[in-house]
């Protein structure tokens, strides 16, 4: 259960459908209890009906994915344990190996398009020396693009719901690069778990400090009447 007291429940105003898009953030079985030994965020199995609520307010759809190497420098060993700092331009910390590309946990949630089937899709952290959180950037100082943006301002979108996993690393990032972009960004809680309680809660202050909107769920987003 999802406690923000400082969430607005009124029904937020959308702008025009073709303005609208929605960003499904490694929305994959690495972060959810399907894959115990990767890294699993409680509930992480259960954001596929959010996320395919809040699309349907969207023209465009895009995703992401971790696309990660056993070989990785940043994997975990009993040497050097997960979370322990690590030297490098785009890395920071040690992680459990997860999202290996080929295993089950590299796949999207049961209920979501293909990635074939989205408009737009990224697939990052491939190179075994880079780790990056944000799906708008292959990098951690944000220099290289995936493309995203550019996608987006292609086709004139002004606001974008994002939704994903987990709350506290990869969907807030994705949405303050959204944000600093010039982007409005909405980021639905229903549609996102989250690691860790105090995480979270950091990054949702942060993402609000930024002029990120939260909501709770798809139902609280209005749709433009023409």
């Amino acid at each position: 259960m999802i406690e923000l007291k400082h969430v607005n429940q009124s029904k937020i105003q959308l702008p025009s459908k073709t303005q609208i898009a929605a960003f499904d953030v490694d929305a994959q079985y690495t972060f959810t209890p399907v894959c115990p030994d990767e890294l699993p965020v409680v509930g992480g199995d259960e954001i596929a009906f959010e996320l395919n609520a809040q699309a349907k307010f969207a023209q465009y759809r895009l995703g992401s994915k971790d696309a990660h190497s056993l070989k990785a420098l940043w994997v975990a060993s009993p040497a050097a344990p997960a979370y322990s700092k690590i030297e490098g331009a785009n890395m920071d910390i040690r992680w459990p190996a997860h999202a290996v590309v080929g295993t089950r946990g590299f796949e999207l949630l049961d209920t979501l398009p293909k990635p074939c089937e989205y408009d737009y899709f990224v697939w990052k952290g491939v190179e075994p020396d880079m780790h990056p959180y944000g799906a708008c950037f292959h990098d951690l100082q944000d220099r290289l693009s995936t493309g995203a943006i550019e996608f987006l301002r292609s086709r004139s979108v002004s606001t974008v719901l994002v939704g994903g996993l987990a709350t506290d690393y990869c969907v807030s990032t994705t949405a303050l690069q959204l944000r600093r972009a010039g982007f409005a960004v909405i980021v639905n809680l229903g549609a996102c778990r989250g690691i860790a309680p105090e995480t979270c809660a950091q990054a949702e202050q942060k993402l609000q400090l930024n002029g990120v909107r939260l909501i709770l769920s798809a139902a609280e987003l209005q749709a433009w009447e023409q």
